[in-house]
């Protein structure tokens, strides 16, 4: 059955800001101090929008921020500013999450990840409040009043669970508590937020807290994956109710949107799952997830961080397989995946949301007006393990004036999808330069003519959308 859609070009229509791009994830500090990284980073930037940059650990002790000798402390911010003064080189900067901690001033030696993070709380909350002062302090130095004052603090990441400490509420907003007193004593107009929780928790609770204790919240933070709400990976069971839920993200959005009131919302991780090794990371599955999600969330958000940029990450170890499933948008040669043409795609929409008229149980529509032309986005997704197939896509266009082109640019199994290529190549485990070469051309976006009917008033067209699919169709009026 043919997917019909329709819009009224003249129709009203709604703000569509690039939340998205506001911020984008990566692993870990010192990674940013890799050349390769930084070449990664800056393509985000210049390709698709990408504004800030969240990582873990920048009071890491291998970043050497604050380290200790017998009883004395030394604060070293130099690696810090190495990283901090390439962001701003790029035309970037940091939402800078604070952590962990110092191995100096640890209360035990619990710790996360392969290198190590110390996540238990501080043995002496004043110190910490120093460490939190003299930093800040210094980059405002460094940097000026007027540049920080556009950064985020965000305080520790998903306090909530185990790994990154006690997953009391009581323990992280002591350290909430002393945090940011300490930036507000630096200057009160910087902005400091939390709970930088997983999945949705704790935000009521942590601005009541707020309010109780008359301490400051500029912002909300907080993280979510599909597979939070659907079980965890593998699960049968759960992976059945999902085929329900294809926009459970949108609502969770929109339940901490009405508990965040008038407080600006954050979500400084989000991803196609939690998986850390997931293929669909790779694969065109995930392009489809992130145009629908994204668009869904418009209106609910103000930052939507797509957590990673990049394969270049090390959390449990740091594959060399090109394909691997890993995060990030691309991979570690730096190939685009479909989820890194996805976003290329949305940074290329205007800012203006019109009303598309039809439903379907697998397809979506939006249309998008810019400066220059229109973009209908058109996405064919489903969860894993729910029915999809190749769709027939009708659109109709109500204008006073007649489309004179259209043009698609595709992302699906057979378009922008390097994995497939690399598969065809038998897998090979190492690549060289001709190699990975030969996979960025294939994981170009192409443009192909697209045919118009126009009649009295209005235009229609077609697309053929195979399942999990990505199609953008560049409007132009004569």
């Amino acid at each position: 059955m043919t997917a019909r859609f329709s819009c009224d070009l003249n129709g009203p229509a709604t703000e569509l800001p690039h939340f998205w791009e506001h911020t984008v994830g990566s692993g870990h500090a010192t990674l940013a101090l890799r050349a390769d990284w930084q070449a990664q980073l800056k393509q985000a930037h210049d390709e698709l929008g990408m504004r800030h940059v969240r990582f873990h650990g920048i009071l890491c002790d291998d970043v050497g921020t604050l380290i200790g000798e017998g009883d004395a402390l030394f604060y070293s911010f130099f690696n810090a500013d190495l990283i901090f003064d390439f962001l701003r080189s790029i035309g970037m900067r940091p939402f800078v999450e604070l952590s962990f901690m110092p191995g100096v001033l640890a209360s035990g030696d619990k710790t996360v990840f392969h290198y190590r993070a110390n996540v238990t709380p501080p043995k002496d909350y004043a110190q910490w409040a120093v460490l939190i002062r003299k930093l800040v302090s210094h980059w405002v130095e460094r940097y000026g009043l007027d540049e920080v004052r556009q950064w985020f603090f965000e305080v520790w990441n998903e306090p909530n669970l185990t790994a990154f400490g006690s997953g009391r509420q009581e323990d992280y907003f002591e350290l909430y508590r002393y945090t940011a007193e300490a930036i507000k004593g630096v200057d009160k107009q910087l902005r400091v937020g939390g709970p930088a929780t997983a999945d949705n928790a704790w935000v009521e609770d942590f601005l009541n807290f707020c309010r109780a204790a008359n301490l400051p919240a500029d912002f909300v933070s907080t993280h979510h994956y599909p597979t939070d709400d659907f079980g965890q990976p593998g699960d049968d069971t759960e992976a059945q109710l999902a085929a329900s839920k294809r926009s459970a993200l949108r609502g969770e959005a929109r339940q901490v949107r009405e508990q965040a009131g008038d407080v600006p919302l954050y979500y400084t991780e989000w991803c196609t799952s939690s998986n850390p090794r997931d293929p669909m990371h790779d694969e065109p599955y995930a392009a489809a997830f992130i145009v629908k999600t994204v668009l869904e969330a418009n209106g609910l958000v103000q930052g939507y961080s797509y957590w990673t940029f990049s394969d270049i990450f090390e959390e449990n170890y740091f594959p060399s397989v090109p394909f691997q499933g890993g995060f990030g948008l691309m991979n570690i040669h730096g190939v685009a995946k479909p989820a890194y043409r996805a976003f290329q795609l949305l940074h290329e929409l205007g800012t203006e949301l019109l009303p598309v008229v039809g439903s379907h149980e697998t397809v979506d529509a939006w249309l998008v007006r810019g400066d220059r032309d229109v973009t209908l986005m058109l996405t064919n997704f489903a969860l894993p393990r729910h029915p999809i197939e190749t769709e027939q896509v009708s659109f109709t266009l109500k204008s006073e004036s007649p489309l004179a082109t259209a043009s698609v640019q595709r992302i699906d199994i057979d378009h922008a999808n390097a994995k497939r290529h690399w598969e065809e190549r038998g897998k090979p485990d190492y690549l060289n330069a001709v190699a990975v070469d030969e996979l960025k051309a294939v994981s170009e976006l192409r443009n192909e003519p697209l045919a118009v009917r126009n009649e009295a008033g209005q235009s229609s067209l077609e697309v053929t959308l195979p399942p999990l699919s990505v199609a953008a169709v560049r409007l132009a009026h004569a």
